[in-house]
Order: C-alpha cells, then sequence, then structure tokens
C-alpha cells in the first residue's frame, strides 16, 4: 500500500509543480494551439493556449511510478514496463501530430493513414513482448484469449496454434488500440474533460487490480481466482497516472492554461488498452469507459448517417460535446455531466468485475 500511495503523490506533486514552468517553456518553443476554423466559435479564444502537456503528466508518471520502488519488495516487473512502453509509444505518434501542427500553424497534423502506420507499429513492437515476456514467476503479461472480466475459455486464440494463434491476438488488439486511441483522443475537446474522465478509468483500475491481487491464485486458490500477472504493479503504475492527473487537472480545468494535445490523448488510450489486455478485462473496458464509447459513436454516427442521407446531419456537430455546446449549454456543464456519465460507467464496470467473482466464487446470493 505504502507503494502506491507514494506512486500517486510523487504523480500529483510532480505535475502540479511541473506544469508552470513547463507551460512558459511550449509557449518559448511556440507549440501552441491551433483551432479548427469549422468547431465551436467559442474555441477561438483557446488558440495560442501551449499544449503537448501530455509530455508533463506521461513524464510525471514514469518518475512516480520509479520512485514508487523505492519502496523495499516493489520490484519492477514486464507488466508495468508494457503499461509504460504502450502510453510513450503511441504518445510519440500523438507527438508527431501535435509537432506537424506547431510547425504548419494549422489544425491538421498527419493524415489518418500516418497516424494508423504509427499505431501499428507500436502495435506490433508491443504483443509479442507481452504473450513472451516473462517476470520472475514465468508468467507472461498477456493472456491469448479474448476477456471481459477474466480470459473466455471459448473465445481462447490459441487453439489454432501459435502461428494463427497469434497473428490472431495481433489482430485483435490493433482493432482494440485503434477504436480505444481514438475514442479517448475525441474525448478530449473540452477544457479538462479528458483528465477528469481518464481520473475515473483509472481509479476503477486500482479497485480491480488490487482485487485480482488479494484473490490471485497463489493466495486465495479455487475457482474464482485470478491469473493475472503483476497486478500490484498494474495497480501501481495506475496510481501513479491516476496521480499525474490529479494534479494536471488543477491547471487543466476551464479556463485551461494547457492543453495535453494528442500526445497526452494517444498516450492515455495506449495506456488503458495496455491495462486492459494485462487484467483481462478488454470488454469489460466498453463498459468502464462508456464515455469515449458514446464520444466516439457519436463521430462515426455523424459521419456515415451524413454519406447515407446525402447532406443530412444526425448531431449539430460531432463529437457528442461539441454538439451540446451548439445547443446552448455551457462548458462547464457539460464537463461535468459528462464526468458523472464516466464515473456512473467506471463504477458499473466493477461492480460487473465484483459481481462475477462472487457469482464464480459462489457467494453471490448470500
Amino acid at each position: 500500500m505504502i507503494s502506491l500511495i507514494v506512486a500517486f503523490c510523487v504523480g500529483g506533486a510532480l505535475t502540479l509543480i511541473g506544469v508552470p514552468p513547463a507551460i512558459k517553456l511550449l509557449v518559448r518553443l511556440g507549440w501552441c494551439q491551433q483551432i479548427r476554423a469549422d468547431g465551436p466559435q467559442t474555441h477561438l479564444v483557446k488558440k495560442g493556449t501551449p499544449t503537448k502537456g501530455g509530455l508533463v503528466f506521461g513524464l510525471a508518471a514514469i518518475l512516480a511510478y520509479l520512485a514508487a520502488h523505492l519502496v523495499p519488495g516493489t520490484p519492477i516487473t514486464p507488466s508495468g514496463v508494457l503499461v509504460l512502453l504502450m502510453m510513450v509509444g503511441m504518445g510519440l505518434v500523438g507527438f508527431l501530430d501535435d509537432y506537424l501542427k506547431s510547425h504548419r500553424q494549422n489544425s491538421a497534423g498527419l493524415s489518418e493513414r500516418g497516424k494508423l502506420v504509427g499505431q501499428m507499429v507500436v502495435v506490433a513492437i508491443w504483443v509479442p513482448l507481452s504473450l513472451w515476456w516473462r517476470n520472475g514467476e514465468g508468467e507472461t503479461a498477456a493472456a491469448w484469449a479474448i476477456s471481459f472480466t477474466r480470459t473466455i475459455d471459448w473465445a481462447d486464440l490459441a487453439r489454432w496454434g501459435t502461428v494463427v494463434g497469434f497473428i490472431l491476438v495481433l489482430v485483435w488488439i490493433a482493432v482494440m488500440s485503434l477504436a480505444t486511441t481514438n475514442a479517448v483522443n475525441f474525448t478530449d475537446g473540452l477544457d479538462g474533460l479528458l483528465v477528469g474522465t481518464a481520473i475515473t478509468t483509472l481509479a476503477a483500475y486500482v479497485v480491480i487490480c488490487l482485487f485480482q491481487m488479494r484473490q490471485s491464485c497463489e493466495i486465495a486458490p479455487g475457482p474464482a481466482c485470478f491469473t493475472t500477472a503483476d497486478p500490484h504493479d498494474l495497480a501501481i503504475v495506475c496510481c501513479a497516472m491516476l496521480g499525474s492527473l490529479a494534479g494536471y487537472l488543477w491547471w487543466a480545468c476551464r479556463p485551461a492554461r494547457i492543453f495535453m494535445g494528442d500526445t497526452g490523448s494517444l498516450g492515455l488510450g495506449g495506456m488503458f488498452v495496455a491495462v486492459a489486455v494485462l487484467t483481462h478485462t478488454e470488454l469489460l473496458f466498453v463498459v468502464i469507459g462508456i464515455l469515449y464509447v458514446m464520444i466516439a459513436g457519436s463521430s462515426f454516427l455523424q459521419r456515415y448517417w451524413f454519406k447515407l442521407t446525402k447532406g443530412k446531419r444526425l448531431f449539430k456537430m460531432a463529437p457528442l460535446h461539441h454538439h451540446f455546446e451548439l445547443l446552448g449549454w455551457s462548458e462547464e456543464t457539460i464537463t461535468t455531466r459528462f464526468w458523472i456519465i464516466a464515473a456512473i460507467g467506471a463504477g458499473l464496470g466493477v461492480m460487473l468485475f465484483y459481481g462475477d467473482w462472487l457469482l464464480r466464487a459462489g457467494l453471490l446470493w448470500v
């Protein structure tokens, strides 16, 4: 528990103290936000706000994770490193996108194809490491099966053999990564919206990781036990980012002094993918991250409804938060209500996770 507290506190302190000098540096470098001309007109005042703030909380989370392992008996594990690796990899793709926006002085960064290629390279490196890199107990971080609250027996992709199974796992995690990182990226459209939502997501996963640790098959063998590798270290890395985002939110709430940019949003999306895969809760993330699904779904529906009806719009503007802006809702109202939705999704996800354990343990009706 001490290591979790250290991770949270160090991450929070680093961002709380580190953002002001980072703002000055970003302004000096000219790394400032460019605003879409076709977006809400109320956002034009945000032009020139320093961006790439994801560098700040990303670095703070890494340092907080390392600081937590100064606590005796807290080893660094492949699982923790893999989460940070996915975060950094996707964050680098986002950083390139942000850099091109600043360099060109417009809102056009990487092309969709460029982002896709960059994200696929990260996934292609990450998946083999997650399947074959073993910890001190000989456990691999990821499973070969698709999971909900735990791995699903009939969805074990290894049954098709090592080569075909690996390809299927690679495709599955690639699809999941693309969907999640883009959904998280769409959510970063209002001051503090994604930061607050990500805090609820990570809080849910801290609870899940700690429960998996207490009910691991080594400690509590039985039909309901968990086989997750390194759940304690996964809780530490989540706490490190949770603390970093809490400190960062001080500066990112409306009116935001700094934007995270695609550096931060894609990095967070990558981290969520890694945590979901390594905790064996891939499909459960749809519930925990319900707000990401809603916002990404609104953009998807808007695009294809526009094509299907030859010019008609389902929403006034997509993603969903811009629709409510054009309805006259204030930015603060939208952000607060969307945070509530995110918290409900996170809570419901944890309840489903715990309910499944109760059912397997034969305690659901006790």
